[in-house]
């Protein structure tokens, strides 16, 4: 008996630090934000609730033929060499096995073979040299929780609106940035400039003549047939479909939504800490725990990577290398932090590769990169005096109280072309059991 009621105690107890540490997370969240629901993504089907741009509302079938669009390989048909044809698609370095990231340091389009288990697998095609690759001089992006971002890319460079107001002598005519002059958001923006970029190519009879026809017709069916299957149609598809992919089944989105046991002590541990302590609200809030400012940590760049060894010098500059302004010179956009235990490589130039690295970076706040003046690097970027179990419990935070299990539900089961995706060259095919 006398076991019986220690036991009870001890349970009692902890049931007592649970609810107390609960409580304290819930009121830290309504003194910073107002309410839980701030923090809240919506439903992928409640188009009503998720950010858009007023020119490209959401619809089903627009989120359809975009997700269709976004793996396609049949589209990769402007490769610069014969071997690149229908090989690649905009998920090549955007794919849910890397939390819609690229499962390699840097990106391939064309010119990449192999894809492996969760794309780590892929490699450079030794037919191509370094200027008819088609490979990132930047970590790649991730596609999640784009809706909640403005502009687009780590330098922000894409989107006609709010942030980039003001740059507009930086649309450079016969550049991918001559895409903000037709006025859309960023999503949209990189999705027009990026089918160029990334030598993507739809061309009208070709969608006729396919089983895409149904699908332009029914996400543009008020547009004149003779306008309606056109690029610009197909990016401002991908765009609306990239919008839904939100990670809103995580624990804590589930734990915002209502569900007390979802979330582990020491998650919320850390989740006191993200919100605390540790200051990482400062930068990542919102929905997507992404901001929309840019802030100069000194991370190292992309240079020496395996694939491409030279980084120019505007890409190391980050925003300022976009804007001119020498103020915005190395700083970066602050990145979403969902489903990052997919994710191998961490930061601009993806040289960390776990989020244990880059907390403890953050914690001890020195620079890495010597080419960063110290009086260029943010104010935020300070020690945070985290001890081990603070980073330990920081770092469970974000690598499951942040990550759905079921980004599957986004993608589709096969492409209408039938092609292998994400990527279609012999190598891939035979990694994923395709055709």
């Amino acid at each position: 008996m006398i076991f019986i009621s220690l036991m009870s105690c001890n349970s009692d107890n902890d049931n007592y630090q649970n609810v107390s540490n609960q409580i304290e997370l819930e009121s830290r969240i309504i003194e910073l934000y107002g309410s839980k629901v701030e923090l809240i993504q919506p439903l992928e089907t409640d188009f009503s609730s998720i950010p858009s741009d007023i020119n490209n509302p959401i619809t089903a079938a627009k989120v359809e033929l975009g997700k269709m669009l976004y793996h396609e390989t049949m589209i990769a048909k402007n490769a610069n060499m014969d071997d690149g044809m229908y090989t690649y698609s905009c998920a090549s370095c955007h794919h849910v096995d890397a939390g819609f990231q690229s499962g390699v340091k840097q990106g391939i389009g064309e010119g990449g073979l192999g894809f492996g288990t969760y794309g780590e697998g892929r490699i450079k095609n030794p037919m191509y040299t370094e200027d008819d690759l088609d490979v990132q001089p930047i970590r790649t992006p991730t596609t999640l929780n784009v809706a909640f971002q403005s502009v687009m890319l780590w330098n922000g460079q894409f989107g006609a609106k709010g942030l980039n107001e003001g740059t507009e002598s930086q649309w450079t005519v016969g550049t991918p940035k001559e895409a903000n002059t037709l006025g859309f958001e960023g999503v949209e923006t990189q999705a027009i400039a990026g089918l160029d970029v990334h030598r993507l190519q739809i061309d009208a009879d070709d969608i006729i003549n396919s089983s895409y026809k149904d699908l332009f017709d029914n996400a543009f069916p008020n547009v004149e047939v003779g306008q309606r299957y056109t690029k610009l149609n197909a990016a401002l598809a991908i765009a609306v479909y990239e919008r839904t992919l939100l990670p809103n089944q995580a624990p804590f989105q589930r734990w915002l939504r209502g569900d007390t046991n979802v979330m582990r002590d020491n998650e919320i541990a850390g989740a006191n800490l993200f919100f605390g302590k540790g200051q990482c609200f400062t930068c990542h809030s919102g929905p997507g725990l992404n901001g929309m400012d840019f802030h100069a940590i000194g991370m190292n760049d992309l240079e020496g990577a395996e694939i491409m060894t030279v980084v120019d010098e505007r890409t190391k500059k980050g925003r300022g290398g976009f804007t001119g302004n020498s103020e915005d010179d190395y700083k970066f956009k602050t990145p979403q932090l969902y489903n990052l235990k997919d994710v191998q490589f961490f930061g601009h130039g993806g040289n960390f590769q776990t989020v244990k690295e880059v907390v403890e970076y953050k914690n001890d706040a020195n620079s890495e990169n010597s080419i960063v003046p110290q009086d260029k690097l943010s104010a935020l970027f300070v020690p945070l005096n985290l001890t081990e179990i603070e980073i330990n419990q920081l770092t469970v935070f974000l690598e499951t109280s942040l990550y759905d299990d079921n980004l599957q539900r986004y993608v589709p089961e096969s492409l209408p072309s039938g092609n292998c995706f994400p990527n279609a060259d012999y190598m891939s095919s035979s990694d994923l059991g395709c055709n």
